[in-house]
């Protein structure tokens, strides 16, 4: 239980980190639009090649297709709660880093449990993304007023939830089937993804204008290209 919690801990400080990093200096808008970008596409190769095609081998499509409608839908109907209290892209984001980083980390604790060791490349994925989903939130809380206390707080609060949830897979592996696991990895897939059009790519593409493409591009070849050394 201890490695479940020093690898999601590990995965998470990512969050933290990047919140960090966008506290520390001003950023200019076309940076973060890069940064988002890049890291939309480390999540588009997330979804692809760690959640659905990982949910459809082990558990088959229906399970992963369900996981994907209500991640979808929490994550939209959350948003539109959280969109009531909070102005900017900031809360969103960390709403999305929420909703599919439990669900991505308890993946990691199954698999620990199960014997089947860390997955090198879902790891570096989740640290990866989770950099600029940090970064981004970190400097649009910054420009909307809230205080760096406040901005780190909210993140330490995500990444403690995050890695918390390892240990939650590693101590409920017993009762996780493949099915069960399968709806895991959709339920983030559906999250992330919805985050993603509704939230993530169009902020990319507003603050960076036309490298946008390219920066998602960019993100996207290296978290593909993790995933398929790590297979």
């Amino acid at each position: 239980m201890l490695a479940a919690l020093g690898w999601g801990a590990l995965a998470a400080s990512s969050l933290v980190l990047g919140a960090l990093l966008a506290l520390v200096r001003s950023w200019s808008d076309r940076v973060v639009g890069l940064v988002l970008g890049f890291g939309a596409g480390a999540l588009i190769a997330s979804v692809s090649f760690e959640l659905a095609e990982e949910g459809l081998r082990v558990g088959g499509a229906w399970p992963v297709a369900i996981g994907l409608a209500v991640g979808g839908v929490t994550f939209y109907v959350a948003d539109r709660a959280v969109g009531k209290r909070s102005s900017g892209g900031g809360a969103t984001l960390a709403l999305g880093a929420f909703l599919d980083g439990i669900p991505e980390q308890a993946v990691l604790g199954i698999g620990l449990a199960q014997g089947q060791g860390i997955s090198a490349a879902l790891l570096v994925a989740i640290f990866v993304s989770n950099l600029p989903e940090g970064i981004g939130s970190g400097a649009d809380m910054r420009s909307s007023g809230r205080t760096s206390g406040q901005v780190l707080r909210l993140w330490a609060g995500v990444a403690v939830a995050c890695a918390l949830a390892t240990v939650g897979g590693y101590l409920a592996a017993d009762a996780a089937g493949a099915s069960v696991r399968a709806g895991i990895d959709g339920f983030a897939a559906g999250a992330l993804l919805t985050m993603l059009i509704d939230s993530m790519v169009p902020e990319a593409k507003d603050k960076a204008k036309d490298l946008a493409g390219l920066a998602t591009v960019a993100g996207f070849a290296l978290a593909a290209g993790l995933s398929l050394l790590g297979g």
